[in-house]
């Protein structure tokens, strides 16, 4: 006779999904045909209700998510974790933009960790972001400065961790557990493929209880999902405007070019950083071409 219990997916594998109970037990699940027919995939990350019998799980519903991805194909996200760098290869303050936008647009808070400053000391990345309101953490993976304050800040919640390559994202994961790398290459070797080519996705949890999705050979947000976002909804998407939006003098201003633009008034006082702005620029033209009867939802 089966049971019903309740779960979180923190592994997807070869159509099977792996559900850790509120007790710790792992059951290896499928998921009801149910779930195909309307079109619905389960996510590393989502809550779910299974049933266990003779030791197999069937995924029988999923709970609301809070969030939801394309690719990675994730959910339930409490923060966003983007790296940077000012030393090489020295990050362009646009891709933390787009990215940062991504998760923005789905209310997914955003923590900027500006790496290598044994190298490079950041303050131009760190100044521009603390300016914009984000939580900044100046972090160094090679003498582990900065690590603990960013692991405090991710404590017990379920995050990813995204950046342009060679900005150390592993090498700060090895920082925050040793056994980080050990752990999710474990699976590779038994895929037989190497750890860059592994395409699942899988929940690693850290000794302080935070849950990082692990990717193997993703380094960033897919930003095809920029097409998510419709114009009229990117100014939300950067919460620095957010004191602004509401007191222009069109309702529907784009914050471009407009005359008694609040946005564009707070930009000319410094109040928002120049390289937001001409990001936001850049983003609102890919976004004027995306119609409303075409946009869909991950």
């Amino acid at each position: 006779m089966s049971r019903i219990e309740n779960g979180q997916i923190i592994k997807a594998l070869s159509g099977f999904y792996y559900v850790r109970s509120a007790e710790g037990a792992l059951t290896e699940c499928r998921a009801r045909g149910i779930f195909r027919k309307e079109h619905i995939s389960p996510l590393v990350g989502d809550f779910v209700e299974f049933s266990v019998e003779r030791g197999k799980g069937m995924i029988e519903s999923i709970l609301p998510r809070k969030n939801s991805f394309v690719r990675p194909a994730v959910s339930n996200l409490d923060a966003l974790v983007i790296l940077a760098s000012g030393a090489n290869p020295v990050t362009d303050p646009f891709l933390i933009d787009r990215v940062s936008a991504i998760a923005g647009n789905q209310n997914v808070p955003v923590l900027v960790c500006v790496n290598k400053i044994d190298l490079n000391d950041g303050e131009k990345l760190i100044g521009i972001y603390r300016h914009a309101g984000f939580d900044v953490f100046p972090t160094s993976a090679e003498t582990g400065a900065g690590v603990d304050a960013l692991m405090q800040a991710i404590e017990g919640k379920t995050v990813a961790f995204t950046g342009n390559s060679g900005v150390g994202k592993s090498s700060i994961l090895n920082t925050m557990d040793a056994d980080f790398s050990v752990a999710t290459g474990e699976v590779s070797d038994k895929l037989g493929r190497g750890r860059h080519t592994t395409r699942h996705v899988e929940l690693y949890r850290l000794p302080n209880g935070a849950s990082v999705i692990d990717t193997p050979g993703f380094s960033s947000f897919d930003t095809d999902q920029m097409e998510l976002i419709l114009k009229e909804n990117l100014q939300y998407a950067f919460p620095d405007f957010a004191p602004f939006l509401g007191k222009c003098r069109y309702n529907d201003c784009a914050h471009l070019h407009e005359p008694d633009c609040a946005v564009l008034q707070a930009l000319k006082d410094g109040q928002i950083e120049p390289s937001r702005h001409a990001s936001y620029a850049r983003l609102y033209e890919s976004a004027k071409e995306i119609k409303l009867w075409e946009h869909k939802l991950p």
